[in-house]
């Protein structure tokens, strides 16, 4: 059992059969038990500062694992045809879902029909592009048009004209910040319990300090979580 105990001293009981992962947001003391009692039972625990960005993840030892699966994730890294098929699908499933999003505002009086064009017209180019840095680009410029059509969806007075990062510079980027790491982290998880490793990926270029495979995965996922931020409006 969890046991997670408030500032003003209550303390509230999670039993641990329940929990697939931990999200700890702001300040928090813990202890080694907890590392070594999460490790046991294959919980992931992610953390996130005073000010929701993501800083990192506690990550058990791997123990559903699989030599031949390995072998065979890095074969279609390697692969350049390989990689560009599995590239092409993560693209694939994102615009989707961004469209999604788009058409349920649209069928609520929202002028999209600029952004929705784009979208398909990019969508149909999947199958053309030859090349991972293309399909990055072709993805890039889905998201631009995407976000654009943020100033016909939401209805408030935080004004968002493009996507900023590093660091957010209002209200909207700074959610839309936030969901993607929640994103990330969530689709870490679920990684963990498969016998995939995650810092062989296939759209994202593998590189050091960072679980890229949860990268690709996201690009997926992202979108269902923007609903959220467009609920603002």
């Amino acid at each position: 059992t969890l046991q997670i105990v408030g500032e003003d001293g209550v303390k509230k009981s999670i039993p641990v059969e329940n929990v697939e992962e931990l999200f700890c947001f702001g300040v928090m003391d813990l202890n080694t038990k907890l590392l070594e009692f999460l490790g046991s039972r294959g919980v992931p625990l992610h953390i996130f500062n005073h000010y929701g960005f993501y800083d990192g993840s506690y990550y058990p030892r791997e123990r559903n694992v699989s030599g031949f699966l390995l072998v065979n994730q890095v074969e279609h890294y390697l692969d350049a045809d390989k990689r560009l098929a599995l590239a092409r699908e993560f693209i694939r499933g994102a615009i989707h879902n961004l469209r999604r999003n788009l058409r349920y505002y649209s069928t609520r009086g929202r002028d999209l029909g600029s952004a929705l064009s784009t979208l398909e017209r990019e969508e149909a180019r999947i199958d053309e592009v030859s090349a991972i840095n293309e399909l990055m680009a072709l993805e890039g410029h889905v998201r631009r048009a995407y976000y654009k059509a943020f100033s016909e969806i939401l209805l408030t007075d935080c004004e968002f004209e493009r996507r900023v990062r590093r660091p957010p510079d209002n209200m909207i980027n700074a959610l839309i910040s936030f969901t993607n790491s929640l994103v990330y982290s969530a689709c870490l998880s679920q990684i963990y319990v498969t016998q995939l490793n995650p810092t062989i990926s296939f759209l994202h270029e593998p590189g050091e300090r960072r679980f890229s495979l949860a990268l690709d995965i996201a690009e997926i996922f992202k979108p269902t979580f923007n609903v959220e931020v467009q609920h603002i409006g």
